[in-house]
């Protein structure tokens, strides 16, 4: 059994649609006292921290019989040197699609897979990587962004935009994995699931 280290709606999706057995067990992380300078390294110590946090917490709670997986996912959003998390509010969305717009940036996730009790290859075996794909975004006009922060998507997603809603109608196109943008990578998945 996969167990999804993560809140994320998408990234639940993602595993539903691929007929990906998990369940979700949300880390309660302090992601804000992560640190480190190269964003592809913060990405995947957060993913790291997630799935450790939700494996040491099932290893108490679950019988010695129990097979699991964690998989833990970050994601977050390089533009022009920056890194852009979730906006804060309407207005830093805002702020940050005037500069996006018709620009590239690199959606990148982190990925840790804990193979704990027996699951799969190991006991205890972590996978770690970090995938980037570059995101080209088209040129919004002023009232375009600014309907678009209205609906609030914005506010829930790395980057400030989700591609599988609204926010893919502001994407012209994408450079590497599709469902990384969204969450996290299931062709990196697939390759661990099944080596």
């Amino acid at each position: 059994m996969l167990v999804l280290a993560s809140a994320s709606p998408a990234r639940r999706r993602l595993l539903e649609q691929a007929a990906i057995p998990h369940r979700v067990r949300v880390s309660g992380v302090d992601e804000e006292a992560i640190r480190a300078s190269d964003p592809a390294v913060l990405v995947q110590l957060l993913a790291q921290a997630k799935a450790e946090a939700v494996d040491q917490a099932l290893q108490v709670e679950e019988s010695s019989a129990a097979a699991w997986g964690v998989l833990g996912c970050d994601s977050l959003l390089v533009f022009e040197g920056e890194v852009f998390g979730k906006p804060a509010d309407q207005a830093e969305a805002i702020a940050r699609w005037r500069r996006m717009a018709g620009g590239v940036g690199e959606l990148l996730t982190g990925h840790c897979l804990l193979r704990g009790n027996g699951l799969l290859r190991g006991n205890g075996l972590l996978e770690l990587e970090t995938v980037t794909t570059r995101v080209h975004f088209a040129v919004l006009s002023a009232a375009e962004i600014e309907a678009y922060v209205a609906t609030g998507e914005p506010l829930a997603c790395a980057g400030g935009f989700a591609l599988e809603g609204r926010g893919g109608l502001a994407v012209e196109r994408l450079e590497g994995c599709f469902s990384n943008v969204i969450g996290l990578s299931l062709p990196l998945l697939r390759r661990w699931l099944n080596p």
